[in-house]
C-alpha cells in the first residue's frame, strides 16, 4: 500500500482539528467545568487530538460500543475503554474521502470535504477517532471533534499508526545536531529522531529546500526505514511553523 496515500488519509482526518478547534470548545467531562479555548483554539495545547497542533498531541481511535446522548464508548485496537464526552460544541463529521482516479486514491486534493453529522448518525460498531482534551488515567476525552471513519479508513488509520516510528514520522522539531534531527508529536505526542544522509529530499510547500532550511519549531512530516536501530529519512516535508499557517496533504511532496 503506497504510504503516501495513506498518510493523506490520515492527515486528512488530523487536519480538520485546526479548523475545529478555532470555534469548538472540548466537552468538559461529567464534574468538570467547561473551559473557554486559548488564544489561537485549542489547537496548541498539548493533549489534542490527532491535527491539532500538527500531531503534537493524542487522540482516540476505536470502535463504539455505547452511544447515549451526551457520550459514546470506545473500544481502542489495546482493548482500552474510553468515554468520548460531546456536546453542542463538538464537532461531529464523516471523515472526507479522498479523490479516486481510475480506481486508485488521488494524492492532488479533491474529493468530498468532510461532512457534518449529528450524534445520533453514529451507531454501536461505528469506528471513530476522536480529539480534545485526554484525560489518560480516567480514560476519557472530552471531545472537541469526532470523525467517522468507514472501515477502509479505520483499516488505514490503524495501519498508520502501527508503522509510526518504522516507515514514518510526524512532529515538531525540537532539537538539530548535525545531521539528526529530533522530533516530539505523533500518537503519544513521543520524542523520536531520524538522520538525513545523501539520499534524502527536503521539500516546503511543494518547493525544494536542505536539511538547513528546517528550524526548531517547524512541523514536519517524514518518510524513510529502520536501519540498524536509526531511523533514516527518504523524504522530509515542512508543514509550517507550530500555531502558523499549515498546509493540506496534497501540498505533501510527490
Amino acid at each position: 500500500m503506497n504510504l503516501r496515500l495513506v498518510a493523506a488519509l490520515f492527515f486528512g482526518v488530523a487536519l480538520c482539528a485546526p479548523a475545529i478547534a478555532q470555534d469548538a470548545s472540548p466537552a468538559a467531562s461529567p464534574g468538570q467545568p467547561q473551559s473557554s479555548p486559548p488564544a489561537g483554539g485549542w489547537q496548541g495545547r498539548r493533549g489534542g487530538g490527532w491535527g491539532m497542533g500538527m500531531g503534537q498531541g493524542r487522540g482516540v481511535l476505536g470502535t463504539v460500543t455505547e452511544a447515549a446522548s451526551d457520550h459514546f464508548m470506545v473500544k481502542t485496537d489495546a482493548g482500552e475503554m474510553y468515554t468520548v464526552h460531546f456536546s453542542a460544541n463538538t464537532r461531529i463529521v464523516k471523515a472526507a474521502e479522498r479523490r479516486r482516479n481510475g480506481g486508485e486514491e488521488s494524492n492532488e486534493g479533491g474529493g468530498s470535504p468532510p461532512q457534518p453529522l449529528k450524534a445520533s448518525d453514529i451507531k454501536i460498531g461505528d469506528a471513530i477517532t476522536a480529539g480534545g482534551e485526554i484525560d489518560t488515567a480516567g480514560k476519557s476525552v472530552g471531545a472537541v471533534f469526532i470523525a467517522l471513519l468507514d472501515p477502509e479508513q479505520a483499516s488505514r488509520m490503524r495501519e498508520m499508526q502501527a508503522n509510526f516510528g518504522k516507515t514514518w514520522l510526524m512532529g515538531k522539531v525540537t532539537a538539530l545536531d548535525g545531521v539528526k534531527v529530533t522530533l516530539q508529536g505523533g500518537p503519544g505526542d513521543a520524542v523520536h529522531s531520524f538522520v538525513a544522509d545523501e539520499d534524502t529530499t527536503f521539500r516546503k510547500r511543494r518547493e525544494p529546500i536542505t536539511l538547513a532550511d528546517v528550524q526548531v519549531g517547524d512541523m514536519v512530516r517524514v518518510e524513510g526505514a529502520l536501519k540498524d536501530g536509526v531511523f533514516v529519512a527518504k523524504s522530509v516535508a515542512v508543514m509550517g511553523v507550530q500555531g502558523g499557517p499549515s498546509r493540506s496533504p496534497a501540498d505533501s511532496p510527490e
